[in-house]
C-alpha cells in the first residue's frame, strides 16, 4: 500500500474492536464481554504460560468504565474457585491475571470485593499447602500426572503469587481498611490450643499447620509494610497482639522472625529501622540520627498495659535453641525501636531489668543452651545497652557499659556481636569463671542512673516473665512450673473483699450450690487468673499503693476492736456509737453489732 495509507494490522484492528466493544459494556452486560474469554482463554490452554491472558486482561481493565472494575475482579476470583482442581501452573496463572487486575483497579474504586478478594485468596492459599501436604506424603492431586517433587515447586508459585497479590493489593489500601485486612489474616492464622482462626487445617497435618502459619504470616508481612497509626494502640490492639504473640508461634525459628518483623513493620513509625539493620556495637548513636518524638499518653497507657507481654515475648525468644543470627538481629531490633518509640523513663528500667534477666539467664543457663545461643544472649545484651545508654545519654551509665564492651574485647571478644556471628569463632568452654569485669552489674547501673534522677528500686528485683494459659500447653516446662506455684500461693495470701459467713443458712439454693460445683470452679480459677493477671500487669506504685490502703483498714478495724473490748458494756438495750480513725458506724444495739469482714484478714 501507499506510505501515506494507514497500514492496517490484524491485531492492531482486532484490539482496538476489543476496546471500543468492552467501553460500550455496562453493568448488566458485563458478563457477557467477560466471560467468553475465559472460555477461549481455558480452551486454548492459555493460562500457562499466561502472557496473552495478561494482555487481554489490561485490555479490559483500562476499556471498561472504573466503576465496574470490582465486577471483572469478582469474575477472576470465580473463574479461580471454578478452577480450583487443575493444576499449580494454571492456578498460578490465573492468580498472576489477578493482581494484573488489582493493581490497575487499585488506583480507582474496588468496591465491595476488598474482603472478599483476601478470603478468596486465603481459601487457595490453605487448598495449595494442603496439595503441597499431600504430594509429600505420597498422594495425588489435580488433573496432571507429574513427578512429586516438581509438583512441590509449582504449588510454592502458586503460594508465592497467592502472596504478592495480598501485599499488593493490602498495601494499596487507605489505612482504615488496611487495619481491618490486618485483622483479618491474623484471624486465619491457626494458633495452637485456641479456635480463634476460621481456616480449616483438619486435613493439613503439623507440617502442612505449620507450612500455612508461614504463608499467613509472609502475606500479613507485606501487608503491614509502609503502615504508618498515629498511636501504637491502632497498630497493634490486644485482638491483635495477642494471637501475634501466642507461644504457639514461638515454636520454629522461621515463624518467631516472622512475628517480629510484622511487630517492626508496625512500631517503626519513624523510618529508623533500616538504620538499625544488623546487630553491632554503635560507637556513636547520634551518627545515626535517630527521628523520635515525645511519648503520648496513648502510647504510655499501651505499654502500662502490653509491656509484659512484649518482655515476655522477647525474653523467651533469646533462649529458644533453635535460633540463627536473624534472630538475634531482630529482637536487637525489637529493643531498639521499643527504646525509640514507647520508652519513658518506666519503660527504659524494665528494658534494662530485661536485659540483665538475660544475661543472668544465659550464665546460670537453667535451659541447657548451646554455648553459642549462650554467647549470643550475651551480645545482643552488650549491643542493647550501649544503645540504650547512648539513647538516654547518662554518662556514669555509658561509662560502665563502655568499660566492659572494652574488657571483653581484649579477653572475651565472643560475648560481643562482630565477633560471635562471625564464621568460625572461638567458642569457651564455659561462663562460670569469668571475672565480674565482663558483665553489666545492676548496682553500677542503679547508681548511674539513680544519680541522674531516676527511680531505680525496681532495679533490685529480678525480671520474671509473665505466664499465660497457654504455657500450660507448652514445651516450656519452666514457666508452667511458676504459674502453678503463683496459682497455689497468690489467692490465699492476698486479702480478698468478699465476705465469708460461717453460719450460712441451709436453703435449697445453697444446697444446689453445694451440688454443682463446676460453677464455682470456674469462678475460682477466673479470680485467680484475674489475680496474677494484675500483680505482672499492674504497675508496682498501684499495687504498693493498694498495700498501703489495706494496711490502713486493717489498722482502723483493730482500733475498733480495742475500743470496744475496752469500754464497759452498756446494757442489751443500750446502743453505741463507734467512730475511729476513718471509719464511722451508726448507732446499733449492741448485742447485735458484727464485724463479718474482719474475717477477710
Amino acid at each position: 500500500p501507499p506510505a501515506t495509507d494507514k497500514e492496517e494490522n490484524p491485531a492492531v484492528l482486532a484490539e482496538n474492536c476489543f476496546r471500543e466493544l468492552l467501553g460500550r459494556a455496562t453493568f448488566g452486560n458485563m458478563n457477557n464481554a467477560v466471560r467468553p474469554v475465559f472460555a477461549h482463554l481455558d480452551h486454548h490452554k492459555l493460562w500457562d504460560p499466561n502472557e496473552f491472558a495478561v494482555h487481554c486482561f489490561k485490555i479490559i481493565m483500562y476499556s471498561i468504565q472504573a466503576q465496574y472494575s470490582h465486577h471483572v475482579i469478582q469474575e477472576i476470583l470465580g473463574h479461580l474457585d471454578a478452577r480450583k482442581k487443575d493444576s499449580p501452573r494454571v492456578r498460578a496463572g490465573i492468580i498472576q491475571v489477578l493482581l494484573e487486575a488489582v493493581a490497575i483497579a487499585a488506583k480507582g474504586s474496588i468496591g465491595p470485593t476488598v474482603l472478599e478478594v483476601f478470603n478468596t485468596l486465603l481459601k487457595h492459599l490453605r487448598l495449595s499447602v494442603e496439595f503441597e501436604a499431600n504430594d509429600l506424603q505420597g498422594g495425588s492431586v489435580g488433573s496432571v500426572n507429574l513427578n512429586s517433587s516438581s509438583k512441590d515447586n509449582d504449588e510454592k508459585i502458586v503460594q508465592n503469587a497467592i502472596i504478592q497479590t495480598i501485599g499488593f493489593f493490602g498495601s494499596n489500601l487507605p489505612d482504615y481498611q488496611r487495619s481491618e485486612i490486618m485483622m483479618f489474616i491474623m484471624g486465619k492464622v491457626p494458633v495452637f490450643g485456641t479456635s480463634t482462626h476460621t481456616l480449616d487445617i483438619s486435613q493439613l497435618g503439623d507440617l502442612g499447620t505449620r507450612r500455612i502459619q508461614i504463608m499467613l504470616l509472609r502475606s500479613l508481612l507485606m501487608v503491614t509494610s509502609g503502615y504508618k497509626a498515629k498511636t501504637i494502640v491502632t497498630a497493634l490492639p490486644g485482638s491483635f497482639l495477642d494471637p501475634l504473640l501466642s507461644p504457639s508461634l514461638m515454636e520454629d525459628y522461621e515463624l518467631r522472625q516472622l512475628v517480629l518483623e510484622v511487630m517492626h513493620n508496625l512500631m517503626d513509625r519513624h523510618d529508623n529501622r533500616a538504620k538499625l539493620r544488623g546487630i553491632r556495637i554503635i560507637p556513636d548513636v547520634a551518627d545515626l540520627k535517630i527521628k523520635r518524638e515525645k511519648i503520648c499518653r496513648q502510647d504510655t497507657s499501651f505499654m502500662k498495659k502490653n509491656g509484659q507481654q512484649l518482655y515476655r515475648h522477647i525474653y523467651l525468644g533469646c533462649k529458644e535453641e533453635d535460633n540463627v543470627q536473624k534472630n538475634y538481629e531482630l529482637l536487637y531490633t525489637s529493643l531498639a525501636l521499643i527504646t525509640i518509640e514507647l520508652a519513658n523513663e518506666e519503660v527504659v528500667i524494665d528494658l534494662i531489668r530485661l536485659a540483665i534477666a538475660l544475661q543472668d539467664s544465659a550464665i546460670i543457663n537453667e535451659d541447657n543452651l548451646p554455648m553459642f545461643h549462650r554467647c549470643g544472649i550475651m551480645a545482643l545484651v552488650a549491643a542493647y545497652l550501649n544503645f540504650v545508654s547512648q539513647m538516654i545519654a547518662v554518662p556514669a551509665f555509658c561509662q560502665h557499659v563502655s568499660k566492659v564492651i572494652e574488657i571483653r574485647t581484649m579477653e572475651a571478644p565472643y560475648f560481643l556481636p562482630e565477633h560471635i556471628f562471625r564464621d568460625k569463632c572461638m567458642l569457651p568452654k564455659s561462663l562460670e569463671k569469668h571475672d565480674k569485669n565482663l558483665y553489666f552489674l545492676t548496682n553500677k547501673i542503679a547508681e548511674s542512673l539513680g544519680g541522674s534522677g531516676y527511680s531505680v528500686e525496681r532495679l533490685s528485683v529480678p525480671y520474671v516473665p509473665q505466664v499465660t494459659d497457654e504455657d500450660r500447653l507448652s514445651r516450656r516446662k519452666s514457666i508452667v512450673d511458676t504459674v502453678s506455684i503463683q496459682v497455689d500461693i497468690l489467692p490465699n495470701s492476698i486479702p480478698s473483699d468478699d465476705v465469708v459467713n460461717n453460719t450460712e443458712e441451709i436453703t435449697f439454693e445453697a444446697l444446689k450450690k453445694a451440688i454443682d460445683t463446676s460453677g464455682m470452679e470456674e469462678q475460682e480459677k477466673e479470680k485467680r487468673r484475674l489475680v496474677i493477671e494484675k500483680f505482672q500487669k499492674a504497675p508496682f506504685e498501684e499495687i504498693a499503693a493498694q498495700c498501703e490502703s489495706k494496711a490502713n483498714l486493717l489498722h482502723d478495724r483493730l482500733a475498733q476492736i480495742l475500743e470496744l473490748t475496752i469500754r464497759p458494756p452498756p446494757s442489751p438495750s443500750g446502743t453505741l456509737t463507734i467512730t475511729s480513725g476513718h471509719a464511722q458506724y451508726q448507732s446499733v444495739p449492741v448485742y447485735e453489732m458484727k464485724f463479718p469482714d474482719l474475717c477477710v484478714y
